[in-house]
């Protein structure tokens, strides 16, 4: 039986802890080796205290969660309808990135639940189910 989303509803989370291993890996699959995201020094010289990584990887890790939720709870009948994000700083190496969300309204459209989750980065995303 598939869970029931109401306001107050905790996402969960979804930790990763990130380095270059991360970002090459992403890279790799998006072509996009950019100095900034592999090299140190290029990271100095952009302002930053080091490489960091890319901001569509934090956008992958929000996909990520949300698909999670809706595997997990609602036996994958769903969608992620909208997904809004605002990066603030830098995902630098090592660092734990841990994306949650609480549902924040619940609405009937169309025969799906509409619930609205506002995410870590800040940010916020929608999803139907059912």
């Amino acid at each position: 039986m598939a869970a029931t989303v109401t306001v107050g509803t905790e996402v969960p989370e979804y930790v990763r802890t990130t380095d270059l291993a991360n970002w090459n890996r992403y890279a790799a699959v998006n072509d996009e080796f950019v100095p900034i995201h592999m090299d140190d020094d290029a990271g100095r010289a952009a302002g930053f205290p080091s490489a960091f990584g890319m901001g569509n990887l934090l956008w992958a890790y929000l996909h990520n969660m949300l698909r999670d939720w809706i595997e997990a709870d609602f036996a994958g009948n769903g969608r992620i309808v909208s997904v809004d994000l605002s990066f603030r700083s830098p995902n630098l190496r090592g660092q734990t990135v841990a994306a949650r969300g609480t549902v924040t309204a619940v609405r009937e459209e169309g025969g799906a639940t509409i619930a609205p989750a506002t995410v870590l980065a800040p940010g916020k995303a929608t999803i139907a189910v059912g």
